[in-house]
Order: C-alpha cells, then structure tokens, then sequence
C-alpha cells in the first residue's frame, strides 16, 4: 500500500488524471482495450475534468460505476449523470459507458441485469474509489442488511443491492471480489477528516464497522492512497 501526499487538490487531481491515463494507455496497447471504474460524490469532479482531457484513444476504453444510487440517470443524486457532464467530455466523450442502473422498479430487482451488463468487461484496469465518513466504500455501508454478501470473496457476485441505514436511496454496488478484480485500485480522499479515518480503519480490521478495511487491508491487488491535505 502507497500513501501518496498533496499539498491541495489541484496538486492531486492533476497527478491523479496523469496517472490513470498512463495506466489506461499501458493497457490499451497490451491488450487492445481497458476500462475504468470511478465513483460518484464531489471529491472526483476536478480529476474527471482533468482526465476527460488526457489524449489516449478513448474509444477503447470502458468505464463504470463502483456504485450508484437506485435514481433515473437525469436526478441530480445520480452518479451516472455526474459522469457524464463532467467525465464523458473533451476527449473521454468517446468513451463506453456502462451504467449500473436500469428499469428494474428497485435495485435487488435490477440485479441480474446490472451484473449482465458487466460481463463484457474483463479484469478492470484501474479501480477508483472514494470514502464515506462512515468508512464505508462504493455502496458498502457498515450496517446495511447486505455488507456480509458484498464482503464475501466466495460469493461469485458481481452486483448487489444495497439499503443504507443512514444515507438516501437504494443502491447498486460493486462487490468486494469485483472490485479487487483489478490492475490497480486508488482510494481518493481529500481532507484531514478523511485521513483520520483512514488512519482508523488502517489499524483494525473489523470490515463490519468500517467495510473500507476490506480494501486497505487486503494483498490481492495493488493499492495506492491519493491523500489532498
């Protein structure tokens, strides 16, 4: 695990945008295509107009959600809408989407069709996700009937649904094994509340109470921490 400093966010933002695309860039001409999964909330909106203007041949590259929040694609609690105004411009306009959300009246019954969206997509290229005050990451949220299921390595799912016990909307989440399928993931955080708790979560182990544990604490797959002060 690398902890990786800023001075502010524009610092990390920019070293961030330059680094996925190195990554985007390296896979693309090993293999021929890679993907991206970002997440939602306010701390990526400065990296995704940053990376939406990297030059790389975005018609290769695939890019979904670690999350999503059970609302139509024009709500402003969105995150597919949040990546498309501020993700899928400029160059990365020529990027696949993959959203998580569908027609499905509620997300366990969406279910099937968002892990089906996905099987086209291999192992992921880079994993970028955010953390939540309460530890939680993606939409796996300490307390949630679903966590266990989400966390289990040996469960073969890809998606699940998710009812937050102190937080808005249904939703759809990424699980663990999905996640950590992946050529590299990056914890993006920005604050001194954040790195606290991170610091808290990186010396325990208890994913129960603060499920961001179970990807700072796993050896699977390489792991850097973007931090902005």
């Amino acid at each position: 695990m690398e902890l990786i400093e800023f001075e502010n966010t524009s610092a990390l933002d920019r070293a961030l945008s330059e680094k996925v695309a190195d990554f985007l860039v390296a896979e693309i001409a090993s293999s021929g295509s890679a993907s991206l999964v970002v997440s939602g909330g306010r701390t990526p909106v400065g990296f995704f107009h940053l990376l939406s203007q990297q030059c790389l041949d975005w018609r290769h590259v695939s890019i979904t959600l670690a999350d999503e929040r059970w609302v139509n694609a024009d709500h402003d609690d969105s995150n597919e809408k949040l990546v498309r105004e501020n993700l899928l411009i400029n160059e990365a306009r020529q990027a696949q989407f993959i959203g998580l959300k569908n027609l499905a009246k509620t997300a366990a019954q969406g279910e099937p069709e968002a892990e089906q969206s996905l099987l086209s997509v291999g192992r992921f290229t880079v994993v970028i996700l955010g953390m939540g005050d309460d530890g939680h990451t993606a939409s796996l949220f300490p307390g949630a009937a679903t966590l266990a299921l989400g966390l289990d390595s040996d469960s073969g799912r890809t998606c699940i649904s998710v009812t937050p016990t102190a937080a808005a909307h249904e939703r759809m989440s990424l699980t663990l094994p999905r996640l950590l399928d992946s050529e590299q993931i990056i914890l993006h955080l920005s604050g001194a509340g954040k790195l606290s708790v991170f610091e808290q979560a990186r010396a325990g182990d208890d994913v129960e109470t603060l499920p961001v544990r179970a990807i700072i604490n796993q050896r699977q797959t390489p792991l850097s921490i973007y931090w902005a002060r």
